[in-house]
């Protein structure tokens, strides 16, 4: 029967491990001279060990191998060592040492112990590791004491160490641990390298009393390699009592000098393909002597001639399959997530969508993830040009140095896919110079991402708000004007020169951006919404942004074009005052700007709260005019509102009369009257700054109120 998919590749795995294990075994060399015994039970003995004459390097790497015993046992030297395993690599043996006890019962009578002191006596070439082993000491009531002299020419250099553990009770045993410093039921400490012998005894330091020796009578003291042993006071008493012996590692060397000295000997170990390793001991700075290691890439005995040998060709082969493999599943890895994204992350539905609305995917470039990961190194944090309600937004320069602006949603939900396919929708329906242009998207990556024109001056905002050295914003009049009739020609464009009509829904100084010439582009579509050509209000959850939300959407869930007219009143108010549209540092009736601004208005003191340096360029009239017109804008009734094309018609107007007032002589105010409303009209009324007879400042500011106290109590 046919594998597929993963049983398959794990078998495939299964089978290559198979082979490279047969062609390793057949590529590495014989670890001993050729003619002596390799082995000595489940032991092999490496060059320059040996069993027999003529089969070891010198005298003192020669091994007995015990045949009596089961299964037969490797004897070093004098018999007195029993060696478990060799490495070359480390110049390392590892052996069984004997563990200290000490036991009393509860009169203080001792009842059981090591007969002698734990000791070791070692010849060169062999010393005690001090990297590899630790002195662990176990007990209630426990001090060991180890001692040891260095190697030769240290031989009177002796070394001392203590070690001491006490615990009170059971509780204290039960949290203790064995890291090093600890001293509650079990202490640990290094020792040097270096150490040719040592002797252990065991002592207590306090009365033996009934509290201790009732629940943990015994201490113990060992010499362990490194990761050996581990303490668990529940058990650890236990099981050492029933232990002798735990494993030590010695460290060996070819004893000539260091590397520098050996090598110019006739006898030097270390053979082709192989490096030198210097040995030291603690207590000196040159070496003690050395040992040999195949150098990268190599395996098999430096001891030997041509020992050490490359990896072959079958191996290489096994290798290379192997990473194909895993190169292989990787891809398919990849593959089967870009594809589960782009369903998630929308793609078939935007394809649905865009035909709908008579828009094509292919007039958008479709960019790879690890396109965009690099265009933003990563999206590095230092790359981070903004932050919204719905995404990230990120600067990137893509292989032809073009710079992006990479919008990044927040969160991997189902509601943010379809913000992003509703914002690549709405943009394939725009072409105006005064929004922001889409480049492309990426639909293969767990969040979206969509790829705009970089806009070089940042957001109106930061014009008129973020000023560093507490410097005023640096916008002019004549610019405000131009950045204000240009917003305004792209809300009319969005409102009634598309297919189908768009409400932006978010109209805000933040989403105003300035290119290097203080173009205005408006941006950030994700909350944007289609108005069938039937229709002229659709019923949707209040999204926006507090401070130029409508008052009427708010409280009927009724979303219009004249929401967006109420949202850029706002942004006009701020480009006349530039006072940021709530803040909760001003006094709590001034919190709103829309309803101080309108305020204001009713009350014939405008000026104060107009923008100083607007004030003295002398275009006070012109401030005025375009003050009403705000203030028209942020009627409370949504119907007595203009629409966006009224209000840009009009600002352009002013924008004309600005820089040619000598073709615009007869030009007078009341043109704003008639194109907003009739000269008889209620509108036309309150757009000449009197205060009407349904109250709106006072509906405005029982509305505003309420809206400011929602946010201020985080609703």
């Amino acid at each position: 029967m046919a594998l597929h998919g993963r049983p398959l590749i794990m078998q495939l795995i299964s089978l290559v491990m198979v082979a490279i294990e047969a062609a390793s075994d057949q590529a590495l060399p014989p670890q001993a001279l050729p003619g002596c015994p390799g082995r000595c039970g489940n032991l092999t003995i490496p060059y320059p060990f040996g069993i027999g004459d003529g089969c070891y390097l010198r005298q003192r790497f020669n091994i007995t191998c015990n045949e009596s015993a089961h299964p037969p046992t490797a004897l070093l030297a004098d018999g007195s060592i029993i060696a478990t395993n060799i490495s070359l690599d480390e110049g390392e043996l590892q052996f069984w040492n004997t563990i200290a006890h000490d036991c009393y019962d509860k009169q203080g009578n001792q009842t059981g112990s090591t007969s002698n002191s734990p000791s070791l006596q070692l010849n060169p070439p062999f010393t005690i590791s001090g990297t590899k082993n630790n002195l662990i000491a176990v007990g209630c009531d426990t001090s060991a004491i180890f001692k040891g002299n260095f190697q030769y020419p240290y031989d009177e250099a002796r070394y001392i160490l203590t070690c001491m553990s006490i615990c009170y009770n059971l509780d204290s045993a039960v949290n203790g641990s064995c890291s090093f410093g600890s001293s509650i039921g079990c202490c640990q400490t290094g020792l040097p390298n270096g150490l040719k012998n040592f002797t252990l005894t065991l002592g207590s330091f306090s009365e033996y009393k009934d509290v201790i020796w009732n629940f943990k009578p015994c201490s113990y003291a060992f010499i362990v390699e490194e990761g050996e042993f581990t303490f668990f006071p529940n058990t650890s008493f236990q099981e050492l009592s029933k232990n002798q012996q735990l494993p030590v590692i010695l460290n060996w060397e070819i004893q000539d000098g260091g590397c520098a000295e050996a090598q110019k000997r006739h006898d030097y170990a270390c053979k082709a393909n192989s490096r030198c390793v210097n040995r030291t001991i603690d207590i000196r700075t040159e070496p003690s002597g050395y040992y040999c290691q195949c150098l990268p890439g190599f395996e098999g005995n430096p001891y030997l001639p041509d020992g050490c040998r490359g990896v072959s060709l079958g191996f290489l082969v096994l290798l290379v399959v192997i990473i194909w493999i895993h190169w292989e599943m990787n891809k398919r890895r990849i593959i089967k997530l870009k594809e589960k994204h782009f369903k998630e992350n929308g793609g078939l539905m935007l394809q649905q969508q865009l035909a709908r609305h008579g828009g094509r995917v292919d007039t958008t470039r479709i960019f790879t993830s690890e396109e965009l990961e690099k265009a933003t190194n990563n999206y590095h944090e230092s790359r981070i040009l903004g932050e919204g309600g719905y995404g990230t937004v990120y600067k990137g320069t893509l292989p032809d140095n073009t710079m992006v602006a990479i919008k990044k949603s927040k969160v991997a939900a189902r509601t943010q896919h379809d913000q992003f396919v509703n914002e690549v929708i709405l943009l394939s329906q725009i072409n105006h110079r005064n929004v922001v242009r889409l480049l492309g998207c990426c639909f293969e990556t767990e969040v979206p991402l969509l790829v705009y024109e970089y806009i070089t001056h940042g957001t109106l905002f930061e014009h008129l708000f973020n000023n560093k050295n507490g410097k005023r914003s640096s916008l002019s009049w004549e610019l405000r004007l131009k950045i204000a009739s240009e917003t305004a020609g792209a809300l009319a464009y969005l409102h009634s020169s598309t297919s189908t009509p768009i409400i932006h829904r978010d109209v805000k100084a933040t989403n105003i951006l300035l290119d290097e010439n203080y173009t205005a582009k408006e941006s950030d579509f994700g909350a944007s919404r289609f108005i069938p050509l039937d229709q002229t209000q659709v019923a949707t959850l209040v999204q926006g942004t507090m401070g130029y939300l409508d008052p009427e959407y708010m409280q009927s869930n009724t979303l219009t074009e004249k929401s967006d007219v109420y949202s850029f009143g706002v942004v006009l108010a701020e480009l006349l005052t530039s006072k940021v549209a709530v803040s909760f540092a001003r006094p709590e009736s001034e919190r709103s700007l829309a309803y101080l601004f309108v305020s204001s208005i009713e009350k014939q003191c405008l000026i104060q709260i107009l923008d100083a340096d607007m004030v003295n360029e002398g275009n006070v009239e012109m401030l005025e005019q375009v003050a009403n017109l705000a203030k028209i804008c942020l009627r409370v009734k949504g119907k007595e509102r203009p629409t966006m094309k009224e209000v840009a018609m009009e600002l352009e107007g002013m924008r004309t009369t600005a820089k040619h007032p000598w073709k615009n002589a007869d030009f007078y105010p009341e043109e704003t009257e008639y194109l907003l409303g009739s000269p008889n009209s209620k509108s036309y009324i309150e757009g000449k700054g009197e205060v009407s007879s349904s109250g709106s400042v006072s509906r405005y500011a029982s509305m505003q109120n309420e809206m400011l106290k929602s946010y201020d109590d985080g609703r």
